[in-house]
């Protein structure tokens, strides 16, 4: 999203912020955090109380993650023409009622269904928050320490979000994590609605209904593809067909955006070399993070059936550092440029994904996801808060605010993608490896037809807990299969150091830069 930075003569219901806005702000923000990041740590309890196949389970992460990507940025563009308050309202509301849904789901499709509500409102309460803030401040500097406490505070969300549902999966039960975000979300929206002042800033902005057509449309019909290759076949004519589609809107996307007044995007962004490579690596670098996420949760929850509270363990390495590690960010993005902390954070990223594809799938001790897991959410702390602004220092300051808005809604693409490749690959790679080493075991003619049969509906995964005649050879396939998931994301924050580093150039502009959105923490 774009944010104002200076006065704005068209902005309305400015003033000095009041305490309401703050904490109606602030609380909302913390609240999507972490009812974006929680049903990850449950994904071993979601696959005992659904019994879903590989795909489906991939569906619950990102069912919340594609509305972000695809309306975070109409939604900060409808709070600057109908008013933001009444934007976080309605976000906060629909966070309730997605969350609702989702603790009273009996099948997996409810639960879909919740995410894809919850989504929806945690792409309004995103840019919403952050605008509602900055509006309100006059000063650059009261505006920057605005920024760093929203940030700080999304940060939080992040820690509190593996926490919230550790506890309630292990000791009370996993509907009360939902639960509770649910009374919390209603009781922002009452916050926000007796106490929250209202601003908004039309002047310049539109909307693009055509362009949000087609890019929803595209990314949807991309990431149906990516998922459902693996259990449906890549030559399937679904598949096939969600490719072809996706290709098909995508293109229309781009012919859209470069014909509107107001484009949702600014493709004249990526004519610059350097603004290009850095959005790429936004992209893959955030997909080799929320990848591992993905990995990790479910090595330790449907394939060794550890509990979620020691799966939050994990989390916390991988996402609850972050707040911890801002002043020691601050100062390396004081003292070096920025594409070199980002490139330091990707290293550190792909030792770690290095590290965890070593780790033998029977060793399920704490101990030995420190180091990891560690390296991982400390090389994604640093590369999360420098790449917004690796990206915004190659662009006239003119445009900082657009870029800053496309590296947001790119960075959320790739996180999209992390769990939907990475299931991909280890779905596929699973069912190789387990094919052949029970056509070379010693079971019985009856025995492996029972197993291709489980597999054939269900995956590796449904062979693990539903035939204990091939659940070893099913162990070990997901074991193999997983820790080639961790190698692929070690190997794309390998190729993303790599290219900051030696590709990336020193920007100099004319201009000083202006005030940029911050790398938003990944929604796990």
């Amino acid at each position: 999203m774009t944010t104002a930075t200076g006065k704005d003569p068209s902005a309305h219901g400015g003033g000095a912020l009041k305490a309401g806005t703050v904490v109606a702000a602030l609380f909302a923000v913390c609240l999507a955090q972490i009812g974006l990041a929680m049903p990850a740590t449950l994904n071993g309890t979601f696959q005992e109380v659904f019994e879903p196949t590989s795909s489906q389970l991939t569906w619950i992460s990102d069912c919340s993650l594609l509305p972000i990507t695809v309306l975070e940025l109409t939604c900060g563009v409808l709070g600057d023409l109908f008013g933001r308050k009444r934007l976080l309202l309605g976000g906060a509301v629909m966070l309730a009622v997605g969350e609702a849904v989702s603790a009273a789901a009996h099948g997996i499709g409810v639960m879909w269904t919740g995410q894809i509500i919850a989504g929806i409102g945690c792409a309004a309460l995103f840019p919403t928050t952050l605008a509602m803030l900055v509006a309100g401040e006059r000063s650059p500097a009261r505006r920057a320490r605005m920024i760093a406490l929203w940030a700080a505070v999304l940060s939080t969300g992040n820690f509190l979000a593996p926490l919230l549902g550790g506890i309630t999966a292990t000791y009370l039960q996993w509907r009360w994590a939902f639960t509770i975000v649910v009374v919390l979300a209603l009781g922002d929206a009452v916050i926000t609605h007796l106490s929250a002042q209202d601003s908004r800033s039309p002047a310049g902005r539109s909307l693009d209904p055509l362009g949000q057509t087609t890019v929803g449309l595209g990314l949807c019909a991309l990431l149906f593809g990516v998922i459902q290759g693996a259990s449906d076949g890549w030559g399937s004519a679904t598949v096939v067909g969600a490719f072809v589609l996706s290709a098909v809107c995508i293109a229309a996307f781009v012919a859209v955006e470069l014909r509107v007044r107001n484009p949702l995007l600014r493709l004249d962004l990526f004519r610059s070399r350097n603004f290009a490579l850095a959005s790429a690596v936004t992209v893959v670098g955030m997909f080799a993070f929320l990848g591992t996420a993905y990995a990790i949760s479910l090595r330790m929850g449907p394939i060794q059936g550890q509990s979620s509270m020691r799966t939050a363990v994990a989390f916390l390495l991988l996402s609850g550092l972050t707040i911890f590690l801002l002043p020691l960010t601050h100062r390396l993005m004081g003292a070096l440029e920025p594409r070199w902390v980002l490139g330091l954070g990707f290293l550190l990223m792909a030792v770690g994904d290095f590290l965890a594809g070593r780790m033998p799938i029977t060793d399920s001790a704490l101990p030995s996801l420190i180091v990891p897991m560690g390296l991982v959410g400390v090389g994604f702390s640093f590369a999360v808060s420098a790449v917004t602004a690796t990206a915004v220092e190659t662009v006239p300051h003119s445009l900082a605010g657009m870029a800053s808005a496309t590296t947001s809604m790119l960075r959320d693409f790739g996180f999209t993608l992390g769990p939907a490749v990475i299931g991909a690959i280890a779905t596929a790679n699973a069912v190789h490896h387990f094919g052949g080493t029970l056509a070379s075991s010693t079971l019985g003619a009856a025995d492996q037809e029972k197993a291709h049969a489980i597999l054939s509906s269900g995956g590796p995964v449904a062979v693990l807990h539903a035939d204990p005649s091939a659940s070893g050879l099913a162990f070990k396939a997901l074991g193999h299969a997983y820790a080639v998931g961790f190698e692929v994301c070690a190997a794309a924050a390998l190729v993303c150091c790599l290219v900051t580093v030696l590709l990336l150039r020193s920007a100099q502009r004319s201009e000083a830069p202006a005030l940029a959105e911050p790398a938003r923490p990944a929604a796990i």
